[in-house]
């Protein structure tokens, strides 16, 4: 089996560390593929940082489908381009905010997101309505923290903990959802700390995805995410190889 996990911005050192993710609980007759977009933002922390990785994501996307990828994981929590790149997949594809919430309504009855700016709480908390989570969701909380500080501030870590904490006990939460790919090494020492269950979104779609694949599901092609119609594309984004059929 091949999964491809798609990490959305161009950096490099958070795909690396994705990827790392993705392997640890994919399986031994999985090779995991981590890739990123060959042009777009370093980090996704507005709409329009989200409608830039777009293109490059579904890039991506066809890309996997000629080399006969089984299967893709979005690995950016605002799941960018996901029902996009269903259009163009044989196989699931499944972004890490839907795998990890769905994981998390299976683990305890109420859960909290913590994730990095305040700016990006109303499009999660949209998303927690567009899949049907609300009811589960207690409230997502924003450390303020940028996706690339995740990396490089020392002092991340025990901030993303303190407000965890914080944010578990007001919401009355029984489990901890990680609401950025950027923070992917933090749900085992979070977990420990805070003696709750911490849904890594990245290993919940990569399990999610390989199970799909094992029980030989992909997407459906009877409806919405049939592939395009043909048409013309002018312009600048003409030049990105989508794969799309020819006008």
């Amino acid at each position: 089996m091949h999964i491809r996990v798609i990490n959305p911005n161009t950096t490099a050192s958070m795909t690396t560390a994705i990827g790392a993710c993705a392997s640890a609980v994919a399986g031994p007759d999985v090779v995991v593929e981590a890739v990123s977009p060959v042009f777009g933002p370093e980090s996704i922390e507005s709409h329009v940082d989200e409608a830039l990785a777009v293109p490059g994501v579904l890039a991506r996307v066809a890309e996997g489908e000629e080399a006969s990828v089984d299967g893709y994981v979005v690995a950016c929590f605002g799941d960018p381009g996901v029902q996009a790149a269903r259009e163009l997949a044989r196989g699931p594809v499944v972004g890490i905010a839907e795998a990890g919430m769905r994981a998390a309504t299976y683990l305890g009855r109420r859960y909290s997101v913590v994730t990095t700016l305040q700016r990006t709480v109303p499009g999660i908390e949209a998303l927690t309505r567009a899949y049907g989570l609300a009811d589960h969701c207690g409230g997502v909380h924003a450390t303020e923290i940028g996706v690339v500080d995740l990396e490089r501030d020392p002092h991340a870590r025990e901030r993303t903990l303190e407000l965890a904490r914080v944010a578990l006990t007001a919401d009355g939460s029984d489990v901890l959802v990680l609401g950025c790919a950027g923070m992917t090494d933090f749900a085992a020492w979070l977990g420990d700390e805070l003696g709750v269950p911490v849904v890594d979104g990245v290993a919940a779609a990569t399990t999610t995805v390989v199970g799909l694949v094992t029980m030989g599901l992909g997407t459906s092609k009877a409806g919405e995410f049939a592939a395009p119609r043909a048409k013309r594309v002018s312009g600048s984004w003409a030049d990105v190889d989508l794969r799309l059929p020819a006008p």
